[in-house]
């Protein structure tokens, strides 16, 4: 099952379940850490994701520039991970919402410097044959943090009756431990710096590359945050106490089929297996649109899930077959740039329209751009974009 994993993706695997535990035991008390015991409004907290995420989307670009031009690509993931590891831990003695803000961007500054060298990285250490299956064992790595993190929370809170700033403060502990491990473990793949190697902002790729970038920032409009899902699943009536372990089950379904989906990628083909994810999330966004019951919104979170597995991990292994190995790392940076750049106007509108037109209108929307996004992917990416390499 992990044959070909290489040691390099085994560790940066292990950094992500590490540095998601940290995240996770954080970030779903933040709201009502800002809003009941800061005094912060909602209002607020949209401010706080909006500037964090919008600063880590530009990020990714530069550093992803940036790491093609250096002969390895350890030392930014190094530093981004850092960066994170010693601000995350500091909201514990925030005293107002601006101090959250500052910390929170402080966050995601070492995110973005981090993902698109590291996405970039993984590419550098495994063969072209066993991308997928890479991508999505590093996934499942990422979801398996997701899950644990809470969990760990929870257990804090209510069985040592700890208060949110101790489990802050103890979320350091998972994020300091990613970052030994990139220290003592993580192996450089030294690469020719390409020649006159000043630092400078590329064009978005040409050729097929361009058009699946483009193609998925489209399908990024459609795509809100998850959040809406968790308030659709409080309208028809899911109890609060019952929405935490709505949100792991999620979690535990897109870490059990990430790494599958990723290695059937390997065997048919990349494009086939998103084109089958977009459509799997236009089905349960129908779903979630017409849902009437906690049943029905288990059943979709399940299908949900398995729109992350066929996709998360196959759309970085379909991009880095495609890109050139001098400009890997500028690839993920437009990558993740696209789809950073991409999710805050598309939770906008998808309050706006729940605002304007109820419940069942904005899913109609997400699942009408999901569906389009499809149809492109198949019609202007060539599946020659995404060879796979059989083992010999």
């Amino acid at each position: 099952m992990f044959s070909g994993i290489t040691g390099n993706v085994l560790i940066l695997g292990l950094v992500s379940f590490f540095t998601d535990v940290s995240s996770e035991m954080i970030y779903p008390l933040l709201p009502l850490f800002l809003t009941g015991v800061l005094g912060a409004g909602p209002a607020f907290l949209g401010i706080i994701e909006g500037v964090a995420e919008s600063t880590a989307s530009l990020l990714k670009l530069v550093s992803g520039i940036v790491s093609d031009r250096m002969r390895g690509r350890k030392r930014l993931v190094l530093f981004g991970y850092s960066i994170s590891a010693l601000m995350r831990p500091l909201i514990a003695i925030a005293s107002s919402p601006f101090m959250v803000l500052l910390v929170r961007a402080g966050d995601r500054v070492g995110k973005g410097v981090r993902t698109s060298p590291r996405d970039a990285l993984i590419a550098d250490s495994v063969e072209p044959a066993i991308r997928g299956k890479a991508y999505g064992f590093h996934r499942s790595m990422d979801h398996a943090g997701a899950l644990v993190g809470p969990l760990i929370a929870t257990g804090l809170l209510v069985f040592f009756a700890m208060d949110v700033r101790s489990v802050f403060w103890l979320a350091a502990i998972p994020g300091f431990i990613a970052v030994l491990l990139i220290v003592w473990k993580l192996r450089e793949v030294e690469r020719q710096s390409p020649a006159g190697s000043a630092v400078r902002l590329s064009f978005l790729p040409a050729g097929p590359l361009r058009r699946y970038l483009l193609i998925l920032f489209l399908f990024t409009l459609g795509n809100s945050s998850d959040a809406f899902l968790l308030l659709k699943a409080g309208t028809l009536g899911v109890p609060a106490f019952r929405i935490p372990l709505l949100w792991a089950f999620f979690h535990l379904v897109k870490m059990l089929s990430s790494m599958p989906f990723g290695a059937l990628s390997d065997r048919i083909g990349r494009r086939g297996v998103i084109v089958a994810g977009w459509c799997v999330y236009s089905l349960s966004y129908l779903g979630y649109a017409f849902a009437a019951s906690e049943l029905h919104i288990w059943l979709l979170f399940a299908i949900y899930g398995l729109f992350y597995g066929l996709t998360e991990g196959v759309e970085k292994a379909f991009l880095a077959d495609m890109a050139d190995p001098g400009q890997r790392g500028a690839a993920f940076g437009w990558y993740n740039f696209a789809v950073g750049a991409g999710a805050l106007p598309a939770s906008l509108l998808f309050g706006l329209i729940w605002q304007w037109a109820g419940g069942v209108a904005p899913f109609l929307f997400g699942a009408a751009f999901s569906a389009v996004s499809a149809l492109l992917l198949l019609l202007l990416v060539p599946v020659g974009g995404s060879p796979v390499v059989k083992p010999g």
